[in-house]
């Protein structure tokens, strides 16, 4: 099957971007009749209508707008081996994540990823709110919370089951009960990057909501994390950015029987015209001669996520804690 014409193919993807054939002939710098004859030349290749109208909008079909999604996978890679190709980003992957993760999971084990990637750079990205790899075409890949489904030129993998659980220094959890409720008296340290973090832990963990006596927001999960940390209050942490605080001791959850949210972490990346693909490497599996089970995370050609072990358990979480895996 002979594929469509190339120039047809990036009118389309404009048209369904901006829903204006007006804005795509700007982006594109040709006159608007000229797309409408790009279309016109798709419609007549696939025999059928495009686009619908609504109002002073045109609206993508569902048939067309996952061929849109295709062609703008397709789009970001060409796009991407050009660069390659001309030097001017030579093995370089540019990787969003989530601030907090970045500073005390990912950072320690940066030197291992990048001596398994030899001569690849990772441009490390920190990301406030981190969204869909969709929506940001500058990445090569993320690493986000939850589940990350993968789609038209993006691969997605879990790598990591984790958890979210109240925090605070020994010395502020000395002064609580065993009582849940006792977290009241302290100040809630909220992050405006997941406004919703405390309401949907009190829901997926069934404990009871807390009034607390204060309420302290902070501009993302990075600096609840350090206001935590310097006994400001008690934060909602995950588990794997505070791995490090829970061994030695310096936060600990505030009373024995706080639950524990389970959770997971996903890391999405696109499609390489070169041997980077993103798929999970089982602990023991050999990628260019070495070990994966030697790194806790590795972004390789070959293998680009990987995580072999959970993060930490929630130290000093008490009996609700032993059931987190």
């Amino acid at each position: 099957m002979r594929l469509p014409p190339l120039n047809a193919v990036r009118a389309f993807e404009a048209v369904c971007h901006h829903g204006s054939i007006l804005k795509a002939a700007e982006e594109l710098n040709v006159v608007r009749g000229a797309v409408r004859q790009q279309i016109a030349t798709l419609e007549g290749r696939f025999g059928r209508k495009l686009f619908a109208r609504d109002g002073r909008r045109l609206i993508p079909t569902a048939e067309a707008s996952a061929f849109a999604e295709a062609c703008g996978a397709a789009f970001d890679i060409l796009q991407r081996a050009a660069r390659e190709l001309e030097g001017a980003v030579p093995g370089c992957i540019r990787l969003g994540v989530p601030s907090a993760f970045a500073v005390w999971w990912l950072m320690p084990r940066v030197a291992d990823m990048q001596t398994s990637l030899g001569d690849v750079v990772v441009d490390i990205v920190p990301m406030t709110v981190v969204e869909p790899l969709q929506m940001h075409p500058e990445l090569d890949a993320v690493i986000m919370g939850g589940e990350y489904r993968p789609s038209a030129g993006i691969n997605a993998v879990r790598f990591m089951e984790d958890g979210f659980g109240p925090v605070a220094t020994p010395a502020l959890a000395a002064t609580l009960s065993r009582d849940p409720a006792a977290m009241g008296r302290l100040t809630m340290l909220a992050s405006r990057s997941v406004p919703k973090l405390w309401d949907e832990w009190f829901v997926e963990s069934g404990t009871p909501p807390v009034a607390f006596s204060r309420r302290q927001e902070f501009e993302d999960l990075l600096l609840a994390l350090g206001a935590a940390r310097s006994g400001l209050g008690i934060a909602l942490a995950p588990r794997a950015s505070i791995e490090d605080d829970l061994l030695r001791g310096q936060l600990v959850a505030p009373t024995a029987s706080s639950p524990v949210r389970p959770a997971t972490a996903s890391a999405a990346a696109r499609r390489m015209p070169s041997d980077r693909v993103l798929r999970p490497c089982p602990a023991g599996c050999t990628v260019a001669g070495k070990r994966a089970e030697r790194a806790d995370f590795l972004l390789l050609r070959q293998n680009n996520l990987h995580s072999r072990r959970p993060a930490a358990p929630l130290k000093n979480m008490g009996a609700s804690a032993t059931g987190m895996k």
